[in-house]
């Protein structure tokens, strides 16, 4: 009977340390996302809003912008991702080597990106890849251009910067995880490989991928919920232009909501649209990083 009590007592004020949390996150995560959806099959201009069903996710079939939206993002994902974690796992695997030298320096220089201030980089990057700019005058004078390259307004050229941009700012975020699990697996297991008389890339291949499985698979996941999220770089350096050539599904939330006539019917379903996407592919990932196990 006493050990009960114990329990009883020990329960109750774990409670009590939980329900505050639980608030909070009811609060400031369920409600909102509940209200999101509710608002989703509501119609009308600011705040006359009615029930309209599923008009506006009619209206998601019909919507050049949204279409165009959704096409950028699903780009950046597919090219941007990939490229992103191959470069985190080289860099990492190379920064590794403890025979290298100012190893913290190297680390610290490729991890500082994305701790640098948004408006900050993005001017930064406008001016660079201007038609004046120092990209343009460093490819002219090494000959692999004869003219400047219009990287701001040029529609290919535009998404292009946008993806170089993502991929600097980041890569070094995902490399730091990669580089503590490399930190985390023993020598020996290494020394043992080349005692069987395995080179450096069948030891990356069949010995450092399968050990940085689950590391991969939570970066890649992370990755492809920040990209499908994507906002601030397409806001700041392009506008979402040339003509909507950059223009991503969180910008054109913002843009049916403080730019363009408020619909917040509208914009709430536009943004289930990134709901569903980060549940689909995530699910798919966890699927396919889960298949051998």
């Amino acid at each position: 009977m006493k050990k009960t009590n114990v329990y009883s007592k020990l329960d109750r004020r774990a409670w009590l340390f939980i329900i505050p949390s639980l608030v909070l996150i009811c609060t400031f995560v369920f409600y909102p996302m509940v209200q999101a959806f509710l608002t989703s099959f509501q119609t009308g201009v600011a705040n006359n809003l009615e029930f309209g069903g599923i008009a506006n996710y009619k209206r998601l079939l019909t919507d050049s912008t949204f279409k165009k939206a959704l096409f950028n993002t699903v780009l950046f994902l597919i090219v941007q991702v990939p490229l992103m974690i191959l470069m985190a796992l080289g860099i990492s695997s190379m920064l590794n080597n403890k025979k290298l030298k100012c190893r913290g320096f190297f680390r610290t220089a490729i991890f500082l990106p994305c701790v640098t201030s948004l408006v900050a980089y993005s001017i930064i990057f406008k001016s660079l890849f201007a038609n004046d700019g120092f990209i343009n005058g460093l490819l002219m004078n090494l000959h692999l251009i004869a003219e400047p390259i219009n990287w701001l307004t040029n529609n290919i050229f535009a998404r292009v910067l946008i993806i170089f941009a993502i991929t600097w700012r980041w890569t070094g975020y995902n490399m730091i995880f990669y580089l503590s699990g490399l930190q985390s697996i023993d020598d020996s297991v290494y020394e043992a490989a080349s005692i069987d008389g395995a080179n450096g890339f069948q030891k990356f291949r069949y010995m450092t991928l399968p050990l940085l499985k689950p590391i991969i698979l939570f970066t890649t996941i992370n990755s492809t919920i920040g990209t499908l999220q994507l906002f601030d770089e397409p806001m700041n350096i392009t506008q979402g232009g040339p003509a909507n050539a950059t223009i991503t599904i969180s910008q054109y939330i913002y843009n049916l909501l403080f730019k363009y006539q408020p619909n917040f019917g509208y914009a709430a379903a536009v943004s289930y649209v990134i709901v569903v996407l980060i549940v689909l592919l995530s699910f798919i990932q966890m699927k396919v990083g889960d298949k051998d196990e």
